[in-house]
């Protein structure tokens, strides 16, 4: 997403930093950190909801990313419908692509329906890939 301001992100542990945006609490070093980030959303930007022509983060199902300072990564997701065909799957690629990531370590993906998914989550990327402007 481009705006990170439209991401609910409840107050992180002090050991976590949230990739969207970034803290500055972490033990990380910056330039590893930054990194890191951009790996991670890259990785997200790899997954697509197979009905959608667009992947999950551009289209804001990604709702929450922490690291912490041992590199596990935790992954709060939802799904464009509680009712979605590949909602025992998604989880799973979203795992696999980001633990393929050099340097991760575990990878938990949760999946919450609150709040519920609405288009004005999307990216302008998004919008424009599937003509929802």
């Amino acid at each position: 997403m481009d705006d990170a301001s439209a991401i609910s992100e409840p107050a992180a542990p002090a050991e976590e930093t949230s990739v969207l945006p970034l803290e500055t609490s972490s033990a990380i070093p910056p330039a590893e950190l930054e990194q890191l980030t951009a790996d991670i959303v890259a990785a997200l930007k790899t997954v697509y909801d197979p009905e959608i022509p667009a992947d999950i983060y551009e289209l804001g199902l990604i709702y929450k990313v922490d690291i912490d300072n041992d590199r596990n990564v935790a992954i709060e997701m939802t799904l464009t419908a509680p009712g979605c065909p590949v909602a025992g799957e998604m989880p799973g690629w979203v795992e696999n692509a980001v633990g393929a990531i050099p340097g991760v370590g575990r990878v938990d993906v949760t999946m919450t329906f609150d709040p519920p998914w609405s288009q004005d989550r999307m990216s302008d990327e998004a919008r424009v890939a599937l003509d929802w402007y």
